[in-house]
């Protein structure tokens, strides 16, 4: 039989108590399990009084460090497990402590997926792929990722993947039209979105070139290929080579052409 001889606030953490059994200190709890327990100095435990008591005091532990966790920001039930479980916790501690978060609404993975696709739609222009990767990597379940996903619409995805487009559009002043539509599809592919939203977004891209736009672009791509191929070859294979990588990155061929007779003109 143990007698609580003396309860001390401890100085350091107020809302911790020390607990003395017969005149030694024997553990520590935080104020809801003092209560929660009725621990008054006096009080007779026996020692499976003691067992469930410190066990119940671990998840409160767990729990406080759990809230304080997710008072940064939203947290999936894995994240909060893993912090948990590398702090030290018990499974069973762990599970008590998880299970009480949720029950008080602290902890909820469903609302905890829509708030991060929402996130990831509106600050990174994700597309549906690589939601999925953030999600699985946060350890959701893969139904609840599927029944999220589908709230994203197919509107949507066009919507945010056309700005991506445009935004390539504008800052790509010095390249070709083909090179603008391969940076779109690369940008979109990595973003997340499929090829049917891909090639929806390049159908709707109308980008075109006046003469003297595609004059400066040859020039500038045109003389760099030029000397690339320079050092290896000349006269005829050397305009062959040159023609193939321009027509590769999307200039007309007239303007090819064009291009070839100045450059033969100059040697």
């Amino acid at each position: 039989m143990f007698v609580i001889t003396k309860i001390g606030r401890q100085k350091n953490n107020p809302e911790r108590y020390n607990i003395y059994l017969n005149e030694e200190y024997a553990f520590a709890v935080d104020e809801g399990t003092l209560i929660q327990f009725g621990l008054t100095k006096g009080k007779a435990l026996e020692q499976f009084d003691i067992d469930e008591i410190t066990y119940e005091d671990e998840i409160a532990k767990a729990f406080n460090k759990a809230l304080h966790f997710l008072s940064f920001q939203m947290r999936s039930e894995y994240e909060v497990r893993k912090k948990l479980l590398d702090a030290g916790h018990g499974e069973a501690v762990v599970l008590e402590a998880v299970r009480k978060l949720e029950r008080l609404g602290f902890l909820n993975d469903a609302t905890y997926s829509k708030a991060l696709l929402e996130t990831k739609k509106r600050t990174a222009s994700k597309g549906p792929r690589a939601i999925k990767q953030d999600l699985m990597k946060k350890g959701i379940d893969k139904n609840l990722q599927e029944q999220v996903l589908r709230t994203f619409t197919h509107e949507e995805q066009v919507q945010i993947a056309l700005q991506l487009a445009e935004k390539e559009v504008r800052g790509g002043k010095g390249r070709t039209p083909s090179q603008i539509k391969q940076k779109i599809q690369d940008v979109l592919v990595r973003k997340g979105y499929s090829f049917t939203i891909v090639q929806e977004v390049l159908d709707q891209m109308t980008i075109e070139r006046q003469d003297d736009e595609w004059q400066n672009l040859i020039e500038v791509q045109g003389d760099k290929i030029w000397r690339k191929y320079a050092a290896k070859h000349t006269g005829r294979e050397l305009h062959m080579k040159v023609k193939q990588a321009l027509y590769q990155k999307g200039f007309p061929v007239e303007v090819i052409n064009s291009y070839i007779n100045y450059k033969e003109s100059e040697e």
